[in-house]
């Protein structure tokens, strides 16, 4: 089955995105009132969900401001009446996404599927069409910054590339997705193009990484840290030309690590599973908003709109570039700031600050003696992928013993706590540790941070 990809959408909307990368601010919002329009007028047709969502509101009359949210639980409890498609089945997609050999595959032929991860609460899948995925491919190629202006030129098809993805390979989740269809895509590219899973120990990924000696590493800035401290130490022995990061916080101190220890460049973005592409960053180390087909819209704890420069309390997402599950004022749940001032790049496009995932980096006792880091979107997989919990936080007490606090009681909360103690100590085992404990605390209620998201993994702090 061929992947999603239509060249003659792609080749439209890269006009499109190139012309609205040099947009005036009036231009701008000329753009997204059109294609808000559009949107609205398709999920009131096609959507019962927006339908009932959004009576009464005229598209290109009324203001975004005043139409409602909708939360990820919301739309989720009506799927089936939330997608445009009335093939387009929730119980038939969850079956779609138990199978790991599809991942990557076309679902009915025309939708490219991912699921999201648990940081809301409440696992997500999410539905993209070739339409959709023009304009996501268009943004990831012609607007991320490149660090190697003069490597590109010589060699725009990154034929001299080997690309390592570092991430969580269990699931439909977006990034593997993406790979997957990347290496469908160009077959050709298929052997330089290599996934690598979180879930093995640090000796076993960095003798991978070792053997393969990938010239751009795509993962998370704990992992890249993680790697950089392999560097330090000797083990690591290749070093890439290019670090690509996402999905968590990326600090200035783990930048700045990463480009000294290992030599590269580092390029961050921000993306989520509800838009791939919200935001690139350009030469000038600034996220600029793709916000020619992405609204975000900071807001506070009652949904008002934040001033520039504030942090919000959380964000609504409105993805213009997919009609076939819309997404209108989504509470995306992220922390951001929204900046007043003109970037020193040139670009119009708007500049963000995002705070992101804030989860710790574990460092726990080994088998032989030697301390073993354990990173935080691995423990996330483990609890999320093999047990089914969602909800969750787990607190280091010391080098040996764990702490898991639960929401859930009673015979319900002593069934997951069973299967998260299960699956941590086969974790541990396959991550060379000496035998853990996992204390459980059920029936608790979970710590939430401004932006209503939990710091879910939290390490011991030194007295």
């Amino acid at each position: 089955m061929m992947p999603i990809f239509d060249p003659l959408r792609f080749s439209s909307v890269s006009v499109d995105v190139l012309a609205g990368g040099r947009a005036s601010g009036q231009a701008l919002a000329e753009l997204q009132s059109s294609r808000l329009s559009m949107l609205i007028a398709a999920a009131q047709q096609d959507s019962p969900f927006y339908r009932e969502h959004l009576h009464g509101i005229v598209p290109g009359i009324t203001p975004l401001d005043a139409l409602p949210s909708a939360s990820r639980h919301a739309l989720m409890d009506r799927f089936d009446d939330w997608v445009t498609d009335p093939q387009l089945k929730l119980s038939a997609l969850r079956a779609f996404t138990a199978d790991p050999q599809r991942i990557g595959q076309a679902y009915l032929g025309k939708y490219l599927v991912w699921e999201s991860s648990g940081t809301s609460h409440e696992p997500g899948i999410f539905v993209q069409n070739a339409s959709t995925m023009a304009v996501y491919d268009a943004l990831e190629v012609l607007r991320r910054s490149t660090p190697r202006p003069v490597q590109r030129w010589l060699d725009p098809l990154a034929l001299t590339e080997r690309i390592a993805f570092v991430g969580a390979t269990s699931g439909h989740f977006a990034s593997f997705v993406s790979m997957n269809r990347m290496r469908e895509l160009n077959p050709w590219l298929a052997p330089f193009m290599r996934s690598f899973s979180i879930l093995q120990s640090t000796r076993e990924l960095v003798a991978a990484l070792n053997a393969f000696a990938p010239t751009v590493l795509a993962t998370y800035p704990s992992v890249a840290a993680m790697l950089a401290d392999e560097a330090d130490h000797g083990s690591l022995h290749f070093r890439p030309a290019e670090v690509w990061t996402g999905g968590e916080n990326l600090s200035a101190a783990v930048r700045q690590r990463l480009e000294c220890v290992l030599g590269c460049a580092v390029r961050n973005s921000y993306g989520a599973s509800e838009f791939m592409s919200m935001a690139w960053e350009c030469t000038q180390r600034r996220l600029h908003v793709n916000a020619d087909w992405v609204i975000l819209e900071p807001v506070d704890e009652r949904g008002r709109p934040m001033p520039c420069n504030e942090p919000s309390y959380s964000t609504l997402l409105t993805n213009l570039a997919n009609h076939v599950q819309p997404l209108i004022r989504y509470d995306l749940g992220d922390q951001l700031r929204m900046h007043a001032e003109c970037c020193d790049c040139g670009c119009r496009l708007p500049v963000i600050e995002v705070s992101g995932r804030r989860d710790d980096v574990l460092v726990m006792a080994g088998r032989t003696g030697q301390a073993v880091t354990l990173l935080p979107m691995a423990l996330s997989t483990v609890l999320e992928d093999e047990a089914g919990v969602f909800d969750f936080h787990l607190l280091q007490l010391d080098d040996h013993t764990l702490e898991l606090r639960l929401p859930l009681d009673g015979a319900e909360g002593e069934k997951a706590l069973a299967l998260c103690r299960l699956e941590l100590n086969k974790f541990a085992l396959g991550q060379e540790l000496q035998p853990i404990r996992v204390i459980g605390q059920l029936g608790q209620t979970m710590p939430r941070g401004r932006s209503g998201k939990a710091k879910r993994i939290v390490a011991c702090r030194a007295d």
